[in-house]
C-alpha cells in the first residue's frame, strides 16, 4: 500500500475550492442578471488597469494568448456594450480597446460577486483561520511572480 501523497492531496483540495468559488461567484451573477464569461470577466479585469486604452496585442501579450482569441472576446463585450474600439489619436492604423459605462458597472458587480463568493466559501472559518490562511495564499501567489487580476 502506498502512502498518501500530501502535495496532490493538497492540489485536488485547492482544485475543488477553486470550482466551488467559481460556482458561488458564477450563481451571484446569474442572480444579478450578469451573463459574462470567465475568460470576458478576465478580459475587463487586465483592461481596467491599463492607465491608457491598449491596443488588442497589448490585450493578447498580457492575457498570454493568441490575438484572435483577444478578437473574440473583444466581439463578445463590445456587443454587450462593454468595450469599445476607438482609434489611436497619434496612428489611424491602431485600435485601441476603451472600457465603456456598462463595462465599469459590470466590473463592479464582478467585484461583488467575488466578495460574496468568498464570503460564502469563507463562512466556516474564523476571523483567526481567515488570517492565517490570507497569510498563506498571499505568500504563494507572491512567491510565484504572478501578476493575474
Amino acid at each position: 500500500m502506498t502512502a498518501p501523497d500530501p502535495d496532490g492531496l493538497l492540489a485536488e483540495q485547492l482544485l475543488r475550492l477553486s470550482r466551488r468559488l467559481h460556482r458561488s461567484q458564477q450563481r451571484q451573477l446569474e442572480s444579478a442578471g450578469i451573463a459574462i464569461t470567465p475568460a470576458q470577466s478576465r478580459l475587463l479585469r487586465v483592461l481596467a488597469h491599463y492607465d491608457e486604452s491598449p491596443r488588442m496585442a497589448d490585450l493578447a501579450a498580457r492575457l498570454e494568448v493568441v490575438p484572435r482569441a483577444v478578437t473574440s472576446l473583444v466581439d463578445g463585450l463590445e456587443a454587450s456594450g462593454r468595450v469599445r474600439r476607438a482609434p489611436d489619436p497619434t496612428n489611424r492604423r491602431v485600435i485601441r480597446i476603451e472600457l465603456t459605462d456598462t463595462g465599469r458597472a459590470t466590473l463592479r458587480a464582478l467585484h461583488v460577486a467575488r466578495r460574496a463568493a468568498a464570503e460564502d466559501i469563507l463562512a466556516p472559518l474564523s476571523a483567526e483561520q481567515r488570517t492565517a490562511f490570507g497569510g498563506l495564499l498571499s505568500t504563494l501567489v507572491d512567491g510565484a511572480g504572478m501578476q493575474d487580476c
